[in-house]
């Protein structure tokens, strides 16, 4: 009885099947040697931290579609831009803090610095917000405000000058610079770290922040949340933090 003969695939066949063998072997050396794998089973260096409240907790003031959008769209998109950015480099080991102050101030780091103080910024933002805020501040806070400004009310309508007078999108901030408080305003992604200075709460005055709500109305926003939602008790816990 003959043995039958093997029959070889075509030529095309064995060509085909080597360059799918190398492309997968290629694939397979990059999956597990960084990039590929960390997506799809390493947890982002910079996760979306947790709201401090519902997302409803700030209504009427804020209303939880605005939160909504604020918190899970623009918050979530600065930390999911610089998670990409970060890979494979030491900023992924960095604080948030720590990336805003290495990267201040340097051209060919810019996505770095705007990234990172975007994300720093709005948890701040949401840490100087709280259903019971409002209200009158700690003694300690109240006397710095008194000696600096006048008065508490003096700090609030400078905070609210600052806000107004922002042009464009930015912060208006609370701040200690020594042994006194200030209030200043900043620039888009720009913060008070940069400039050595403590944060104490701050408003978000880009238009996202209040345009659902308030449409134009930035400085009614301002006014209504230094009425009724402004974290004072943040604030005396940031003054005394060293």
């Amino acid at each position: 009885m003959s043995v039958p003969v093997t029959q070889q695939p075509p030529e095309r066949y064995r060509i085909e099947r080597r360059r799918f063998l190398k492309a997968a072997s290629g694939f397979a050396c990059m999956f597990l040697s960084g990039g590929l794998f960390h997506n799809a089973f390493a947890a982002d260096p910079f996760p979306l931290p947790p709201l401090p409240y519902p997302e409803d907790a700030l209504e009427p003031v804020i209303s939880a579609q605005t939160l909504r959008i604020h918190y899970g769209r623009h918050q979530q998109g600065y930390l999911h831009k610089l998670n990409g950015l970060v890979v494979g480099k030491p900023y992924a080991e960095m604080a948030l803090d720590k990336i805003i102050l290495t990267t201040a101030g340097k051209p060919d780091l810019r996505l770095y610095f705007n990234n990172a103080a975007q994300a720093w910024n709005h948890d701040f933002y949401w840490k100087s917000l709280s259903p019971e805020g409002g209200g009158t501040p700690p003694e300690i806070l109240k006397r710095k405000m008194k000696k600096a400004f006048g008065s508490v009310d003096a700090c609030k309508k400078e905070l609210v000058r600052a806000a107004i007078s922002q042009f464009g999108s930015g912060w208006a901030w609370l701040v200690s610079d020594g042994d006194t408080l200030r209030v200043m305003n900043t620039s888009n992604a720009e913060t008070p770290l940069t400039r050595g200075l403590k944060p104490l709460v701050t408003i978000d005055i880009w238009e996202h922040a209040y345009y659902l709500d308030y449409q134009n109305r930035r400085a009614n926003y301002v006014e209504a949340v230094l009425e009724k939602r402004i974290n004072w008790e943040f604030a005396m816990k940031n003054l005394n933090r060293r």
